[in-house]
């Protein structure tokens, strides 16, 4: 079993990443304020203005590094990692059966039936943990016609219905989710999902863990040898990573969109920490972003047991076991992909 590594978020602007012997040394104004060691963590994420010199980019590429490169506000702009890991039987099956109407549509079932099954769970625990301070009829009206979304979803074998049956299912999914908000409801209202840019608190949040989530699962696919970039339900497109958006489909409900929560209904995030620009765009400050930092690595050490395994497993582990999971269904090993269910 692999062993799970943390990622290295830089996000202190005017960083200078540097290899020191086995490790990685962040330097700040030429006075190290950090030394990891290489084997300790599996990617490096740098925010806005961070350098790395050549020869750590080699070293990080030797040991299977990647190295990623956003803006000081998030968006993704490239992407440094060493020689590609895996078969390439396996990537060929991956891009015959991406060529195949009939897989392309099973498999996006798969995953699809992960993020639906979890996004109504996230609604049943609403219910249960906050029954007296949510629109009781509402949220049991949005898990009934999830679990009707999911039936749907067995019924059919077209990939565009396939599409259909989840675009109608976030749609009931989101109109809900701002009664998941039991705090701060004057400074974090949701009324519907909006991205390039976030228009208000909730969004900027939601689409800042969306980005930490495809990079982690994009390396968890390198790391199995899969292609990110070709997708089932995600079709290709220059410079978007598919198949780790399809993956992360199932995790969007149970990691990011629960987190976001968790940081607006403790407190651990306020209004302060967001600021709109002229455009429109809601932005966070750096404070606010290394707070979220934190939370993500931290709900990542936190330990569940998987669905299908039945291994016990850290959250931050289940990228890589369902990249396996996916792999062994592309070779032959399973009749089906088994997406996280949670439970």
């Amino acid at each position: 079993m692999k062993k799970h590594l943390n990622t290295l978020f830089v996000t202190t602007q005017g960083s200078y990443l540097a290899k020191e012997g086995e490790t990685v040394a962040v330097k700040v104004e030429n006075e190290i304020r950090l030394r990891v060691p290489v084997h300790t963590i599996g990617g490096i994420v740098c925010f806005g203005q961070v350098s790395c010199s050549p020869y750590l980019m080699g070293f990080c590429a030797e040991n299977g590094v990647a190295i990623s490169f956003l803006t000081e506000r998030g968006r993704f702009l490239a992407r440094v990692q060493g020689p590609v890991s895996g078969n390439v039987l396996l990537r060929r099956e991956q891009y015959r059966k991406a060529d195949d109407p009939d897989c392309s549509a099973e498999m996006a079932k798969a995953v699809l039936l992960g993020k639906i099954a979890n996004s109504r769970t996230v609604v049943q625990r609403a219910l249960r943990d906050h029954s007296q301070k949510v629109d009781d009829a509402s949220l049991r009206q949005t898990a009934a016609y999830l679990g009707r979304c999911l039936e749907a979803l067995d019924r059919t074998n077209s990939l565009d219905t396939v599409r259909g049956i989840e675009g109608d299912a976030a749609h009931s999914y989101f109109s809900v989710f701002d009664h998941f908000i039991v705090a701060q409801k004057e400074d974090f209202i949701f009324s519907e999902r909006n991205r390039r840019p976030p228009l208000d608190n909730v969004n900027c949040l939601l689409s800042f863990l969306y980005t930490l989530l495809v990079h982690d699962i994009r390396s968890a696919l390198e790391s199995v040898g899969l292609d990110p970039a070709v997708g089932f339900l995600h079709r290709d497109r220059p410079g978007r990573p598919g198949l780790a958006l399809d993956l992360m489909e199932e995790f969007r409900p149970f990691l990011a969109d629960r987190l976001a929560l968790s940081l607006i209904n403790l407190r651990q995030v306020n209004a302060r920490g967001f600021n709109k620009a002229e455009s429109g765009a809601v932005l966070m400050d750096d404070d606010t972003r290394k707070a979220v930092l934190v939370a993500y690595q931290e709900r990542k050490q936190e330990e569940i047991v998987h669905p299908f395994l039945d291994e016990k497993v850290t959250i931050g582990l289940l990228f890589h076991m369902q990249a396996l999971l996916f792999a062994r269904h592309l070779r032959g090993d399973l009749d089906g992909y088994p997406p996280f269910i949670w439970k």
